[in-house]
C-alpha cells in the first residue's frame, strides 16, 4: 500500500455540503472521496501536460499533417460512417 500524507484545502460551502452527500449516499469518508478526487485531477491533468509535451516535440521534430491532410481523413471517416448507416437504414 503507498504511503499517505495529510493535507488542508479549503472548499465553498456548496462543494463541501456535495460532498457531504457523497459521501453519505456511498458510505464512505468525504477524506476518502476527496482523495480520490485530488487523485483522479492529478492523473487527468499530468496526461494533458504529457500530451501537449509530446505534441510540441513532434512539431519541433517536424512530425505534423497539414490540416487539409487532417480533414481529409476526417472527411473519409466520416463519409464512411455515413454510407455504413446508409447501407443498415
Amino acid at each position: 500500500m503507498t504511503a499517505s500524507t495529510t493535507m488542508t484545502i479549503r472548499v465553498s460551502s456548496e462543494t463541501r455540503q456535495k460532498l457531504e452527500r457523497i459521501a453519505t449516499d456511498t458510505r464512505r469518508s468525504k477524506s476518502f472521496l476527496a482523495a480520490e478526487a485530488v487523485s483522479a485531477y492529478v492523473d487527468r491533468e499530468l496526461g494533458i501536460i504529457d500530451g501537449i509535451k509530446r505534441g510540441m516535440a513532434d512539431a519541433e521534430a517536424g512530425r505534423l499533417v497539414s490540416h487539409d491532410e487532417a480533414m481529409a481523413e476526417i472527411d473519409a471517416v466520416i463519409e464512411a460512417a455515413e454510407a455504413e448507416r446508409a447501407g443498415k437504414a
